[in-house]
């Protein structure tokens, strides 16, 4: 017996596992992209966006979350199909609803567009904010062209000695270990000359200390560390 193979129709994609809740409805309605995109007034581009997840690409996140309700809205996305794309449980349909439980079931289609568009346009930003922060430190001088003086500034020079020798183990050059000119220093902090704040911060995140202005200083590439009291467990 010959097997006949289902086609979709012309222009209309065949579903795949991994498409989205959005592309699983317009699929469901026997709807192309193009015809999708003139249905809710958008544009093909922004179909594509919205149901790849690409909230990203619009202009603000405000802009993705109106497009993503007027794409479902054009859909015609009801309640309890919102709550099935969201994977949540559905109810028994009533026999009727009156026209507050309307107004509750676009709300209901708003918050579950905008939930997912704003997972997508955190992660986007949580993306982006590590490839700059990954960026900036590959823009800063290596540690081993820091300079590092550590100083007492507690009076116990042994912890000192041990803070410099942590950071002597990020590479940094450790140009001189002493004391400061007094032990009353309440807390460990790298302080940094005029344009060497960016180091100073690389340091003091490896070490887990704060970071204070020298009142002047030439070089961005000489750092004073003033060692406190231990903190907590060395």
């Amino acid at each position: 017996m010959e097997v006949l193979e289902l086609q979709p129709p012309d222009g209309l994609e065949a579903p795949a596992a991994d498409q989205s809740s959005l592309a699983r409805a317009r699929l469901q309605r026997q709807l192309t992209v193009a015809e999708a995109a003139r249905k809710a007034q958008l544009s093909e581009d922004e179909i594509q966006w919205l149901e790849e997840g690409r909230a990203y690409r619009f202009r603000s996140s405000e802009q993705a979350l109106l497009a993503g309700i007027v794409y479902a809205a054009a859909l015609g996305v009801d309640h309890r199909e919102a709550l099935g794309l969201a994977g949540r449980p559905v109810a028994p349909l009533p026999a009727r609803l009156n026209e507050r439980r309307r107004i509750a079931v676009l709300a209901a289609v708003v918050v579950v567009v905008a939930g997912a568009i704003a997972t997508v346009v955190l992660a986007n930003r949580h993306e982006q904010a590590t490839r700059r922060a990954a960026a900036a430190a590959a823009s800063l001088p290596p540690p081993w062209a820091i300079k590092v003086i550590v100083l007492n500034g507690s009076g116990d020079i042994n912890y000192t000695r041990r803070v410099a020798s942590r950071i002597g183990a990020f590479g940094y050059e450790i140009a001189h270990v002493g004391r400061a000119g007094r032990f009353d220093y309440p807390q460990t902090s790298v302080y940094f000359p005029p344009g060497g704040d960016a180091v100073a911060l690389r340091l003091a995140k490896q070490i887990g200390v704060a970071t204070q202005p020298l009142p002047g200083g030439s070089d961005p590439k000489r750092l004073v560390v003033i060692v406190g009291p231990p903190q907590g467990p060395d």
